[in-house]
């Protein structure tokens, strides 16, 4: 509204000595209104002027400002915490043991789970909501063969590690629809099962057609923010919550199948032996979770058989449902654990009936037959080295020597081949020969990574006293120092590379994060000092991987940077930027702290989780792997989540938060590759 247009007056003073002034403003000298009036147009426009401009100004930074106070009030939530909130203890969870200290036999067998000692102490104490943030919908890929955990195809994924050999060199398709009407492949590594064409899973079976519905957008409507809790009781529960999270999804969607597709609202089936269910199992114990276990455990007893025409991975299952089910056993003293290890057991066994004794990868579990893959006579190096835990421990249990002696033979004739360098091995080995093939490539990444893991857990697991594997794996560590350790240019981070035909390839799988832990092991079992000294440099390389993506969460593999005239010293290709939930960082974040007791440790497996939750989890239930960890706005979910998230990731988070050293204590247990947990054997008397 314009001022009232001005008036002409005339002001007239008078004064003399003795008189005060006389000025016809005088009764409204502190009116603003009066102040004005007596400006001129010009003055008033160029005022209203500008006042419109901050106006606008204002209104432009709205959602910025906003969006500010927002994510303020999101972290300050956990200052809204009730005193008994913060104060809440974890639950203390004690494994409760079968006959892991020696060979007696195991208790009977018992028609109905009992509570043991370990899960009558635990409370079900519920904490802060975990979050569950929105999905944003998938855009159109502009790559359609992203590269999963490599395979053995020729058509596979890309491996800058491999030159001129057809069957080493997996190309990645870059041009949109060159794949079209292609039979797609299958075939797995280290917990991935994936396509030629980048997708995770195999294709769909008939049942999985009926089952499988078109993926439905998240409603933002339907998601809650993101809470900040630091107490470690919070923690814990924030794991707990989701792994009951994970739970629901399998249990609504997928139960009894192997795997959970939570954006569909369906499953994949791989073997048909309820891999989740199975590999879930002893997380719930351990997590103190009585009424899951209790399910989970019904179900093996009523419908899990191994009596069925199908062909396993015999890497995979052994981790999985062998290590599975002798976890189960030794933490919950049930002998229905352990028969069903030894049926399987028995059926995996045809797959050492090769000239070489060096095992072919895929055995039918049904008809006691065993065969290479279709493609090619090669056994991966780490797939007939990490098996040795779990059939080691069950002929320890059963008296039954064949399982041992099978195992121990792969070892000793891998100590003896020739082909390696400086302890590091070939990634291959033919199941005719026994011999190494594609010589000359060497990694701590797909297809040989385990193989250094299991070098050090089985000399621990039989009681440091097989020298062999001790030998095998200290010369590895430095042929690892000698040739494949490097620092980035920009912050001098240390990483693990890769070797081809002596050309030195700065590319680190998310996989090798294993080693860290690994060495913090064999440093706490009095192996040399410096061990542990990479172990730290390199676990934050593995924190960077996280740190530096947009989302907070690790691409598959990571490039990094030689140029200390670059800015980033992680870089990473768009076929590498998918992330499949892995565990392996917060397998060596819980080594580390348990070692080291230093509490950033434990801060960064909390930034994980709560990326995990922002990014992967679906409102429904499940989690999912994501294509693209440079994209929060959208990072594209897969709609699979791997059985090794609730059997390994969430399992080694918790643990990684609990306060209770002898949970699980690392000089009582091991570790297999996929985080069952395997008693040390006794030391023989001297």
């Amino acid at each position: 509204m314009y001022p009232p247009s001005r008036k002409d007056f005339i002001s007239l003073t008078l004064s003399d000595p003795h008189s005060h002034t006389y000025n016809n403003g005088k009764h409204r000298r502190q009116s603003c209104w009066r102040k004005w009036k007596q400006l001129s147009r010009l003055q008033r426009s160029l005022i209203l002027f500008l006042l419109a401009l901050l106006l606008i100004l204002g209104l432009l930074s709205y959602p910025s400002i906003t969006e500010q106070w927002r994510g303020l009030s999101d972290r300050e939530d956990w200052l809204e915490l009730t005193d008994q909130q913060l104060k809440a203890a974890p639950p203390g969870v004690k494994p409760v043991l079968g006959p892991a200290a020696g060979i007696a036999p195991a208790p009977a067998a018992r028609p109905h789970l009992e509570p043991a000692v370990g899960l009558d102490v635990i409370v079900e104490a519920r904490g802060p909501n975990v979050p569950i943030l929105p999905k944003p919908p998938i855009k159109k890929k502009t790559f359609p063969n992203k590269r999963g955990p490599p395979n053995l195809q020729k058509d596979g994924n890309v491996s800058d590690t491999v030159g001129g050999e057809k069957q080493e060199q997996e190309a990645v398709q870059e041009e949109e629809g060159e794949e079209e009407g292609k039979e797609k492949k299958i075939v797995s590594w280290r917990g991935a099962m994936i396509e030629a064409d980048q997708a995770t899973e195999p294709p769909p079976s008939a049942n999985e057609k009926e089952a499988a519905a078109p993926p439905a957008p998240v409603n933002p409507a339907d998601t809650v923010p993101l809470e900040v809790s630091t107490g470690t009781a919070d923690r814990l529960e924030a794991v707990r919550d989701a792994f009951r999270h994970a739970w629901k999804g399998y249990k609504d969607h997928a139960w009894g199948h192997d795997e959970l597709k939570p954006i569909s609202k369906s499953f994949s089936e791989w073997f048909g032996l309820g891999l989740t269910l199975i590999d879930s199992l002893d997380t719930m114990w351990i997590m103190g979770l009585k009424e899951e276990f209790a399910e989970g455990r019904n179900w093996v007893e009523k419908e899990l058989s191994f009596n069925k025409n199908v062909d396993v991975n015999l890497f995979e299952t052994t981790i999985r449902v062998l290590g599975g089910l002798l976890s189960c056993y030794h933490l919950s003293g049930d002998q229905l654990f352990l028969e069903k290890a030894k049926d399987l057991g028995s059926r995996l066994m045809p797959a050492f009936k090769t000239p070489s004794k060096i095992p072919f990868s895929d055995v039918n579990i049904g008809k006691g037959t065993a065969h290479p893959p279709r493609w090619t006579s090669d056994s991966t190096l780490a797939e007939v080295t990490t098996i040795q835990l779990e059939f080691r421990e069950l002929s320890r249990l059963t008296q039954e020597p064949q399982y041992q002696e099978v195992v121990n033979e792969v070892m000793k004739m891998v100590h003896t081949l020739p082909g390696k360098h400086d302890g590091l091995v070939p990634m291959f080995i033919n199941t005719h020969s026994g011999q190494f093939t594609h010589k000359g490539v060497f990694t701590l990444g797909a297809r040989a990574d385990s193989y250094y893991e299991y070098l050090l857990k089985q000399w621990i697991q039989g009681g440091k006293i097989e020298d062999n594997l001790l030998e095998d794996y200290l010369q590895a560590i430095e042929g690892v120092k000698k040739h494949l350790v490097r620092k980035t240019g920009p912050n001098m981070f240390t990483f693990i590379g890769e070797l081809s035909h002596n050309r030195f390839n700065a590319k680190m799988d998310h996989l090798v994060c294993f080693l860290p832990g690994t060495l913090a092991l064999g440093a706490h079992n009095g192996l040399p000092g410096d061990h542990m000294d990479l172990a730290v440099q390199l676990m934050e390389t593995c924190h960077q991987m996280y740190v530096q993506m947009e989302t907070g969460l690790s691409p598959e593999i990571a490039h990094f940077s030689l140029q200390s005239s670059d800015g980033q010293d992680v870089l990473v290709k768009p076929a590498d930027r998918h992330n499949l939930l892995r565990p392996e960082t917060v397998e060596s974040l819980f080594y580390m702290y348990r070692f080291t007791k230093d509490t950033k440790y434990r801060d960064w497996g909390w930034d994980i989780l709560q990326n995990f939750n922002k990014y992967t989890k679906v409102p429904d239930g499940g989690y999912t792997s994501i294509n693209n960890v440079r994209d929060p706005v959208n990072p594209g979910p897969r709609d699979k989540m791997e059985s090794f998230f609730p059997g390994e990731t969430l399992k080694y988070l918790y643990l990684l938060f609990s306060d209770d050293m002898e949970l699980l204590s690392l000089d009582k247990y091991i570790f297999n590759t996929e985080a069952h947990p395997l008693p040390i054997w006794p030391s023989p008397p001297k």
